[in-house]
């Protein structure tokens, strides 16, 4: 007797589950009275468009107790991520060996926000050496030694970014892999 297996998708956390972005754009509002607009950041990291002086803050920051832990989740992706389970073995993917504090943010944000995701199914690590069907990430980094398929999550960072298929919101990855 054969088993079949469904086929593998890994789902990173930041910008693609999580809005990093956003956070930033409040911390820096509310700690700096600097203001960064989306339409600022075309094509750049966050850091690219603040003042000099305060480049340095964003890895401070990321290195804060709590700074992955209250994210807002990105819309439509509880209800989406719930759907590909029926038809997809998921696996959440996220680079949390970075900073400080980010594995045990990011592991109570995943239990609040994603409760139906199994332990078994999260993997926090450094290199995204996967062997799955199926990654959306935001970062093409992930994919170059990915031989699946590829998609690439929208984020200011990744705009002038061309070659990948790319995926603007969860409900293009549900339209691509769900047939919706």
């Amino acid at each position: 007797m054969s088993i079949i297996r469904k086929p593998r998708i890994a789902i990173d956390m930041d910008e693609v589950l999580a809005d990093t972005i956003d956070k930033f754009i409040e911390l820096y509002k509310e700690r700096h009275q600097t203001k960064v607009l989306l339409a600022d950041m075309h094509g750049k990291e966050f850091g690219e468009t603040l003042p000099p002086h305060l480049i340095s803050s964003v890895r401070e920051y990321v290195n804060e107790k709590g700074f992955f832990r209250d994210l807002k989740v990105m819309p439509g992706s509880q209800e989406v991520v719930k759907a590909l389970m029926e038809k997809y073995d998921v696996y959440i993917a996220s680079a949390a060996m970075e900073f400080k504090y980010s594995l045990e943010d990011k592991h109570e944000w995943l239990e609040e926000h994603f409760p139906f995701i199994s332990w078994t199914n999260i993997i926090f690590c450094g290199h995204k050496v996967l062997d799955v069907d199926i990654m959306i990430d935001d970062r093409i980094k992930n994919f170059v030694t990915f031989k699946g398929r590829k998609l690439l999550y929208t984020s200011p960072h990744n705009l002038l970014v061309d070659g990948f298929e790319r995926v603007d919101n969860w409900q293009d990855i549900a339209a691509k892999l769900l047939d919706v």
